[in-house]
């Protein structure tokens, strides 16, 4: 007989090796996406996002499961980036729920853990669909349920969930046909087996396990701006957990959570305060740690705290470029973009705060609540610009306190640039929304990119080096070299109207191809008008827009 029943102590290692394994694997998790566009990012969201929580966990000496559970939660939650790991963060806040209170966990705690955890995640997505990460997380929870009526040590259940997980990994293409096409199982549902392979080996590691170095073919390369110090207006990131007095001091009429929300936003900012059954976690950054401290300890006794000097530590995605200052103003707009001159276009038009970030380089879910904090304005506007960070946005909307945030759903730039020109404060905030939304539904995007693999997509064989036409997110044509897929797909996006053209040139385009592909649109569509702008964003050789 094995283990029946694991501590803090050997959860923190498992998380720890589930991270490393899924960091170790995170190229081949990149190589299943779907379409074969350089934007294969399963892998490197799910590293950044389980490795978030492996951090949080990494520091700990706590014998109890609910703390490491409940740090690794907080951790995923903020380090959160792309739909894989919002999905990812909510599993493990869900696994923290099924934890709650307990200092050890049995087979039946994990398999209540695991149900909790997949229960979250299905809650956490408008449109859940099968044969995704979701299926698998349920069918760890299903394995685990039905393995403990025979099984009390749990490594053979881990042994077994695991089994299953591969098994409905295996069937995940007769699930989703776009998975058949292209002959891949999903990658997120991939990325949790080997998650749970990598704790299981860890279980029975003696000693510590440290974290995996992160691996250098991310893909980052130098689109991963360096975050500017100077910029950092509060510089110490604090973290504690509040353990509450039994019975509340005299003259305390208000719960420490109303307190502390209301006081850390006049200390600092990215403030995070959470109640929970006796237990207060606060994040907060801060010039003044102490005042923190101070105003906390007046409900009880503090626990875990980590302060971090992050102009000594910190480097990031963002690119602030104005600090908190003065009496806010009505709105203001945060916006996820890539490429040099995009970003520029993006401010030139009146986005307060520009997130480095993009395809293959999604934003976390704290980089982007640390910009909304730092926008002086009572509504702020977020444009994710990506399908794939919009899950992350509406997230990280939910950890900032003292304004209202308003997530817009852009999937593209010219939809975010649309949404920024309209923009208004002159009007209220909702009928500002409205319009904005209208603007942005007026849109219509092409990107063209380079093939990174070949497949077959709705009967069409794609090859590496091909050239591909993308309108509104689907491939619509192939072409072999980039001017003649420019030409193509502008053609084919005005043959659905518009009279309006924006050419966006990228990183090894020229200017001057740019504008040799507009005076063909002017030749080939008299009734256009075609403008065009150096982008300099990665990936995409073009950026088209149709109005």
């Amino acid at each position: 007989m094995g283990l029946i029943s694991i501590d803090g102590n050997i959860l923190r290692k498992m998380i720890i090796g589930g991270a490393n394994e899924v960091t170790r694997n995170m190229a081949s998790l990149n190589a299943l996406n779907v379409f074969p566009v350089p934007d294969g990012d399963t892998g490197t969201n799910m590293s950044h996002t389980v490795m978030a929580a492996a951090k949080e966990v990494y520091k700990l000496s706590t014998p109890s499961v609910s703390d490491i559970s409940k740090a690794a939660s907080s951790g995923a939650l903020r380090g959160a980036r792309g739909n894989s790991g919002v999905i990812l963060s909510q599993l493990f806040r869900g696994f923290a729920k099924g934890l709650e209170g307990k200092s050890v966990a049995t087979a039946e705690c994990l398999a209540e853990a695991l149900a909790k955890s997949s229960e979250m995640a299905y809650k956490a997505v408008m449109k859940p669909k099968e044969g995704t990460m979701l299926t698998i997380a349920r069918s760890f929870s299903e394995a685990a349920h039905e393995v403990i009526f025979d099984e009390e040590d749990i490594e053979a259940c881990l042994k077994f969930i695991i089994q299953r997980g591969n098994e409905t990994l295996a069937q995940t293409p007769n699930m989703l046909p776009v998975l058949k096409q292209a002959g891949v199982v999903d990658s997120g549902g991939m990325g949790l087996v080997m998650m749970l392979q990598g704790a299981l080996k860890a279980m029975n590691e003696p000693g510590d396990i440290e974290i995996l170095e992160k691996p250098s073919d991310t893909g980052e390369g130098n689109a991963m701006a360096v975050f500017n110090t100077d910029d950092i207006q509060f510089a110490y990131c604090t973290e504690f957990l509040v353990e509450l007095d039994k019975e509340p001091k005299r003259g305390q009429t208000e719960s420490a959570e109303a307190v502390l929300q209301a006081y850390l936003p006049t200390i600092g900012d990215s403030v995070v305060v959470i109640e929970d059954e006796g237990l207060v976690k606060v994040h907060v950054h801060t010039n003044n740690p102490g005042k923190a401290l101070e105003k906390a300890i007046r409900f009880g006794g503090l626990l875990n705290i980590k302060i971090d000097n992050m102009k000594a530590q910190h480097t990031g995605l963002i690119d602030f470029s104005e600090k908190t200052t003065g009496p806010p103003k009505p709105v203001g707009v945060v916006a996820v973009v890539a490429g040099a001159g995009l970003k520029e276009l993006f401010t030139g038009l009146g986005a307060d705060i520009v997130i480095d970030g993009g395809q293959s380089m999604n934003p976390s879910t704290e980089d982007i609540a640390n910009a909304i904090e730092k926008v002086n304005a009572e509504h702020v506007i977020v444009l994710p610009n990506n399908s794939n960070i919009i899950l992350t946005a509406k997230q990280a909307s939910e950890l900032v306190t003292g304004k209202t945030v308003h997530v817009l759903p852009t999937k593209s730039i010219p939809q975010g640039i649309a949404c920024v020109m309209y923009n208004s404060d002159t009007i209220s905030i909702e009928e500002n929304l409205e319009a904005l939304d209208e603007a942005m539904k007026a849109v219509h995007s092409g990107q063209i990119t380079e093939a990174v693999r070949d497949t077959v997509l709705d009967g069409r064989e794609i090859k590496t080096g091909d050239i591909l036409c993308i309108y509104d997110g689907d491939i619509a044509l192939v072409e072999k070299d980039m001017q003649s897929a420019a030409k193509a797909l502008a053609s084919y996006m005005l043959s659905f109207g518009g009279d309006i053209m924006t050419v966006y040139t990228g990183e090894g385009v020229t200017l001057e191809q740019g504008e040799a592909l507009a005076e063909y649109v002017k030749i080939a569509h008299p009734d256009c008008e075609v403008e065009v702008y150096e982008g300099k964003q990665p990936l995409y050789g073009y950026i088209l827009s149709v109005e």
